[in-house]
């Protein structure tokens, strides 16, 4: 491969192409080695038999002790004996598209589309892979993917099979043929030059009128570096727009404001151009991003999605101790948490119950409080379908007169809430796309527990959801364990939660109980503002969901 300059391996990184006059300049990013997490320092040795070892950013090892660092040989701290963390990658379009709502109308999109980890996100999981993934040389793909491909006769424009389209990589990763010839390159084991060259023309077929709703989900651990490409494919229906696009990651502790998409101290990304965003994964928690140009018009029109961080304490190995993995977290500054940090998000608990690793967890609770079976990404929002009438036309949009008359749950709104799969929608193009990927139905086995991660960005509306039958367990708000500085949980339980716009809830469905629980039962959740029960003029729908116990 191509040797890597100091500055692709130093922890700024970034990618900024504008539109040229000769077409696009798109590009990608997935790294397989930076400063903090270097190339594997044990020649002959398989990741799989040391996952702790430096270089080792395909999988996530073990989380046993805080990572060490001395200093390198230009001054950078470099990492020694222990890595935690990995690698990851992901690349997504900003453009447009169409959604159907509960009622059968086809709503109009300002929307963002994934451009890697298709198959994952068509079964409505997480579009964010670690690079020896990423970085695979795309197939022959065709506009829709993987809606319109079956997989088998890769017949375009047929209703695809999410268990047969299994390509993840970033689409229209190719390589650099140029590259190769000039000698400025040198090819891989496979032949490769993989340098971020791309071929535009697989990124259009497949990132045109592709937008999701709610936007593609982003998964990622602590510790872990984030490369996330956003490429400005442009918006079909609105040729006389020339919107930019930046991702805003709400609420999340971001350590550079040029990362932080806003455009008054960030970049925004013009119609042709990419841009590689970089992130080091921050305390655990449900985040949520968006769009940040004209805010709430590009809110309004579907620009938002949904990000979560999951814990250390995941990695915590089988049998240790979970009290004594947070109390081996607080040698680590970055995340250091103790009776001295007023900010501090997660203080040892109270009581060491003597919980022990191997299970998933919201957080870093050092008791195993937040322990769950099953997790469900849950985006609140609302459409107004006179301003999306006027989005998709050359009018004026309202924005005093700004109402939302449809409410969705992952882009859903009921009885769509409770199909499960994917939801796909032609557009204008005439191709199907799976515009709403994320079901929003609630399957938690009998005697387990549910984590749902619950966020708001709706533009007009307070909302409200209830679980009657099974409480509510509220244990973090705002990516923040409900937790005083003395260690004690103030997790409650209520029946039913309210959030505004930019707010996130992390709440516990616990049916650990099967006498009251048993397999076979069904339950909602549900807003009671009835007002929310409809989808535009239509009666029976909006905020409502199933709860199913199987």
């Amino acid at each position: 491969m191509r040797k890597m300059s100091p500055l692709y391996l130093s922890l700024v990184l970034v990618v900024v192409t504008t539109v040229a006059a000769s077409g696009q300049s798109f590009q990608v990013q997935c790294p397989t080695a930076t400063i903090t997490h270097p190339f594997h320092a044990a020649a002959g040795v398989a990741c799989s038999q040391n996952p702790t070892a430096p270089g080792c950013n395909n999988n996530e090892p073990a989380y046993t002790a805080a990572t060490t660092l001395t200093a390198g040989a230009n001054g950078y701290l470099v990492p020694t004996a222990n890595v935690n963390g990995a690698i990851k990658c992901q690349q997504i379009s900003g453009g447009d598209g169409f959604a159907t709502m509960g009622d059968g109308s086809q709503t109009y999109l300002f929307a963002f589309g994934p451009l890697s980890g298709l198959a994952d996100m068509s079964n409505g999981l997480p579009g964010t892979q670690f690079p020896n993934v990423f970085n695979d040389v795309a197939p022959p793909l065709v506009p829709g993917d993987p809606a319109t491909t079956d997989g088998a006769s890769q017949a375009p424009y047929s209703l695809g099979d999410p268990s047969v389209f299994t390509y993840n990589g970033a689409v229209g990763l190719a390589s650099d043929l140029d590259a190769i010839a000039s000698g400025a390159c040198t090819p891989d084991a496979l032949g490769r030059c993989l340098d971020g060259h791309v071929d535009t023309r697989q990124i259009m077929d497949v990132g045109v009128l592709n937008g999701n709703m709610p936007a593609p989900l982003m998964a990622i651990d602590e510790d872990d570096e984030f490369f996330l490409t956003l490429t400005n494919v442009g918006q079909v229906m609105r040729p006389d727009l020339f919107e930019q696009h930046t991702v805003h990651f709400h609420g999340y502790p971001n350590a550079s404001a040029f990362y932080d998409g806003v455009p008054d101290a960030s970049v925004a990304i013009n119609i042709g151009g990419s841009f590689t965003y970089y992130y080091l994964a921050p305390d655990a928690g449900t985040y949520f991003w968006h769009c940040h140009i004209t805010p709430p018009e590009h809110l309004q029109m579907g620009m938002v999605g949904q990000l979560y961080v999951r814990p250390r304490q995941n990695r915590v190995p089988g049998g240790t101790s979970l009290y004594a993995a947070l109390q081996t977290q607080q040698a680590d500054l970055r995340t250091k948490c103790d009776s001295s940090d007023i900010l501090c998000s997660n203080p040892l608990p109270a009581v060491n119950t003597g919980a022990t690793g191997g299970a998933k967890y919201a957080y870093n609770d050092g008791d195993g409080t937040t322990r769950y079976d099953v997790e469900y990404p849950i985006q609140i929002h609302g459409f107004d379908p006179n301003f999306h009438f006027v989005g998709m036309t050359f009018n004026p949009e309202g924005f005093t007169e700004m109402k939302d008359k449809y409410f969705l749950l992952n882009g859903r709104s009921y009885p769509d809430t409770v199909h499960n799969g994917p939801l796909a929608t032609q557009t204008t193009d005439g191709v199907m796309h799976y515009s709403q990927p994320m079901s929003a139905i609630i399957n938690i086995p009998a005697g387990g527990r549910a984590l749902l991660r619950i966020a708001d960005l709706d533009v007009t509306e307070y909302q409200t959801l209830a679980s009657l039958g099974i409480p509510m367990q509220v244990i973090a708000l705002n990516a923040k364990l409900l937790r005083d500085q003395a260690g004690n949980n103030l997790y409650y339980n209520t029946n039913s939660i309210t959030l505004a716009g930019g707010e996130s809830l992390d709440v516990i469905l616990d049916a650990s109980d099967t006498t009251k629980y048993p397999s076979g039962s069904v339950f909602y959740l549900y807003t009671p503002n009835l007002d929310h029960l409809s989808n535009d003029a239509e009666n029976f729908g909006g905020l409502m969901t199933e709860v199913r116990i199987n």
